[in-house]
């Protein structure tokens, strides 16, 4: 069979690249067409557009970068028209893919919706679009499926891919790992500021800021695979380092880690590192949202599926120098981190266990 993917974000192109390698054990004569990024390239087929090149964060800069996003709008229809795919998967990023998935409807294509949108948190009005132009929903958070059948849509609960991702990692040593990325023997605080450029300048001017409160340990950088190493020099020093496309190897050497708000809290939780959440977004686009979440309580997924404060979110104001150092404080050592360990445990026992990419393949090759 042939099958487009379509994956905006660097999460979405590492659970594209699983779904693939799952896919070609359930169709040997599988033949692949996708957006997203360099995991998805090796798993073979053609790449038409990079996840970097899509990347707009805000409603701001969508705004400012409407041109650009309609015309790739226009590109992806051509390609799925001159493609003729026997099924469109779509994996996460909403607004680019349900565009796409009512345009695929209408030329008869089967539409596969792969990691929903997050529908239960804003754009509700959305799930008559789902239920109008997506054959199949395949939901990774064990909520979403009650929220999907209060809306008469039968979604199928696969499991969460990152588990997938964590189970397939190889043993590591620990020691190597820091040698080979010239680390001292200093404890590791991971610094995960995200993937977008404009991003990735606000959260490490804020993360960095830290560090002179705590000379016992080292920062390192966790560089996203969308930026140029080069970018990511300007904030080395003596106690500042940088590692590129290593980030669950960092996490697995890491005593704590400051992420932004995003896949990446959910991923270091996952590989048992306590953890505090940061966001900082315009205050147009904080505004917005704000008004339209209001009855969401948290950000960071951890605590969405947890329906409780198990990591800290410092959110715009909050996220202050002190505010940072004191939190940080808190889940280096003490009751504090023995918690927030003793919450993973369960996180991972709700998110069941790995074989989620599997069983996605075998609802698509269906």
């Amino acid at each position: 069979m042939k099958y487009y993917l379509i994956a905006g974000e660097a999460s979405g192109d590492l659970h594209g690249s699983n779904l693939m390698k799952s896919i070609k054990k359930k169709d040997a004569d599988a033949e692949f067409r996708f957006w997203g990024g360099n995991l998805m390239e090796v798993q073979g087929g053609t790449l038409v557009k990079h996840y970097r090149d899509l990347a707009f964060m805000g409603f701001a800069e969508v705004i400012q970068n409407l041109g650009t996003i309609l015309g790739n709008i226009k590109l992806c229809k051509k390609d799925i028209q001159d493609y003729k795919p026997d099924v469109l998967v779509l994996i996460d990023y909403p607004g680019f893919n349900l565009r796409i998935a009512k345009f695929a409807k209408s030329l008869g294509i089967r539409v596969v919706y792969y990691i929903s949108p997050q529908l239960w948190a804003w754009k509700e009005g959305r799930v008559e679009i789902i239920k109008k132009y997506v054959d199949d929903m395949l939901v990774i958070l064990p909520f979403e499926k009650d929220f999907y059948k209060k809306h008469q849509i039968d979604a199928h609960f696969v499991g969460h891919p990152l588990l997938d991702a964590i189970h397939n990692l190889p043993d590591l040593d620990t020691q190597k790992f820091r040698t080979e990325n010239n680390l001292t023997d200093k404890e590791i605080i991971a610094l995960l500021p995200g993937s977008r450029k404009q991003e990735v300048e606000k959260m490490l001017e804020i993360m960095l800021s830290v560090r002179p409160f705590f000379p016992d340990h080292q920062f390192v950088i966790a560089g996203a695979p969308s930026l140029e190493k080069e970018f990511y020099e300007q904030y080395v020093d003596d106690q500042v380092h940088f590692v590129s496309n290593k980030t669950y190897d960092l996490l697995r050497s890491s005593k704590a880690a400051l992420v932004t708000s995003g896949t990446a809290t959910l991923e270091t939780a996952l590989l048992n590192v306590p953890e505090v959440v940061c966001y900082r977004g315009s205050q147009i686009s904080y505004e917005i949202a704000k008004r339209l979440v209001k009855h969401i309580k948290y950000i960071c997924l951890v605590n969405l599926i947890m329906d409780k404060e198990v990591v800290k979110e410092l959110i715009q104001k909050e996220l202050t120098t002190d505010n940072l150092k004191k939190e940080l404080s808190l889940i280096l050592s003490g009751v504090n981190r023995e918690r927030i360990l003793d919450e993973y445990y369960i996180l991972r026992e709700r998110l069941g266990g790995a074989g989620a990419s599997n069983e996605a393949a075998s609802i698509i090759v269906k």
